[in-house]
């Protein structure tokens, strides 16, 4: 058992392992919420200590702090950042529903490390949380740390998950296919034509998540305890603030993100408690992730029926072989990626419905299940950005189209006639149909013998290009970039799996 010091609070003595850098609040904390055994997201603690140091920083700036002890204060901050999160940031995500137990761990930690640097007592109250309160910090380093993932691991997926769906549209943008409508065969459509509504279906919800990340970026720093900023000096929001964008500058580029996430520009909320009390951007960050997920639901689907068989499915494509499928039915092989999509967007939709359930948990002047949105959010940040890396590198770089057998599919099927009605009327159309589904004749033969017309005149009418080509899709053609340059950095411990 490892040996204990005595540290001490408002409430007295507490016993904490000589070998952690954290103090009484934290020990307390330890004992009192041994619920999951789940600690507080790291990419949060960061954006906490994040804030710590702009904070450190402004209050020096405003006379408020010692210039020395802000100083050691930002330094901690550095060293803190290679420490094991396991042993010195162990509190349960299910806490106080402000997170203040983990906003003191990480002012006892950095005061710790802190007053060592220093060589004098610095204080995680008076000092590290000089004009802040958990109230007010915890919700912004949710923020920070939404707005981080989301640039450094999503974005970049959905950019490249785009692409290539853009580059198998163009590239399939002249095969031709029955459609698809209540699963029942309908009129041709290009196989290029899915690839792109797969991708415009991306865009939308890319959309989505980027309209609620620009909400995102107003933080309620400076808000203190009840969004009133009492304790704060008043321009203390505003240089943290200010310090936050210049950090987000260094790390965009260092990590190479791309003209459209560049400058990330951190503002004070004119309103404080309106993030405090509520969590409607990251509701909305939440909902726009529920609508990623379904769009990867939809293709996962699509997928599956496309390449199901192969004897006796559908069989227009061949998804890449990588794994065995039965472990009694030899040679069968299964869609597993999809299938570990599909699970990861139902994931996403039920959390979606804890994070709604959770927004809503505001009573007056603060929201008190902050550490379940913050975890919860994070989670179905990470689940997508890995299901569609997935989707993008083993499921979409490897599809290979079994082209003929969709060209027989087509030419053979009695749909077509529905082109002839303008020239025949329907009800020899019908006749002609039915003969198709009797003989398994091609529509353009039957239609020789039951019409008269020419053939040269049929085939013009026949002509599955100009069935599918009338609405020319209106887009970009895409990058050339490979999607195996999906960007890895920031994809965190809990996914090594991830790689191609």
């Amino acid at each position: 058992m490892a040996k204990a010091r005595v540290e001490q609070d408002a409430l007295g003595e507490v016993n904490v392992p000589d070998d952690v850098l954290y103090q009484a609040q934290t020990q307390r904390a330890v004992d009192n919420f041994s619920i999951s055994g789940e600690r507080v997201h790291q990419e949060i603690i960061l954006a906490m200590m994040s804030i710590k140091a702009a904070a450190a920083g402004g209050n020096s700036q405003l006379g408020e702090l010692n210039p020395e002890v802000a100083g050691a204060i930002i330094k901690a901050t550095e060293l803190a950042i290679s420490l094991d999160f396991n042993k010195h940031f162990p509190v349960d995500v299910y806490q106080t529903g402000s997170g203040t137990s983990t906003n003191m761990n990480v002012n006892e930690v950095l005061a710790t490390l802190a007053s060592k640097e220093l060589g004098r007592s610095v204080h995680p109250n008076d000092d590290v949380n000089h004009g802040q309160s958990s109230n007010d910090v915890f919700p912004s380093a949710l923020q920070v740390a939404f707005v981080r993932k989301l640039k450094s691991v999503l974005f970049p997926v959905l950019d490249a998950l785009i692409n290539q769906l853009e580059i198998l549209a163009d590239q399939y943008q002249d095969v031709s296919k029955v459609g698809r409508t209540h699963l029942m065969d309908a009129m041709p459509v290009t196989l290029g034509s899915e690839f792109h509504c797969w991708a415009e279906q991306t865009r939308q919800a890319y959309q989505e998540v980027w309209a609620a990340l620009e909400q995102l970026l107003f933080l309620p720093v400076g808000g203190t305890a009840v969004g009133s900023g009492i304790n704060a000096h008043p321009d203390l929001a505003e240089l943290i603030c200010q310090a936050l964008s210049d950090e987000e500058a260094t790390i965009s580029a260092e990590e190479g993100i791309t003209s459209k996430e560049h400058g990330t520009k951190w503002s004070r909320h004119v309103c404080p408690s309106t993030n405090m009390s509520g969590q409607l951007p990251a509701m909305r960050l939440s909902h726009g992730l529920k609508s990623f997920a379904i769009v990867l639901l939809k293709i996962a689907n699509d997928l599956r029926w496309m390449n199901s068989g192969p004897l006796a499915g559908l069989n227009e494509i061949q998804l890449p072989t990588l794994q065995p499928g039965s472990s009694i039915m030899p040679g069968k092989v299964n869609p597993v990626i999809l299938e570990s999509v599909a699970m990861v967007a139902t994931r996403v939709v039920a959390n979606d419905v804890c994070i709604t359930q959770a927004a809503g948990s505001g009573n007056f002047q603060l929201n008190v299940m902050l550490p379940l949105i913050g975890q919860t959010l994070m989670q179905s940040i990470e689940l997508l950005t890995s299901a569609g890396k997935s989707l993008t590198l083993k499921v979409l770089n490897g599809i290979s189209v079994n082209e003929e057998h969709l060209r027989q599919n087509l030419e053979s099927h009695p749909v077509l006639v529905t082109v002839l009605n303008p020239y025949i009327g329907y009800a020899l159309a019908s006749k002609i149909a039915k003969e198709v589904i009797a003989t398994g004749e091609p529509v353009i033969e039957v239609a020789l013998k039951q019409t008269g017309m020419e053939r040269e005149e049929l085939e013009a009418i026949l002509d599955t290009g100009k069935m599918t080509g009338r609405l020319k899709p209106n887009r970009v053609k895409p990058s050339q970039a490979k999607s195996s340059q999906i960007k890895d950095s920031y994809i965190t411990q809990r996914f090594p799996d991830t790689d191609q």
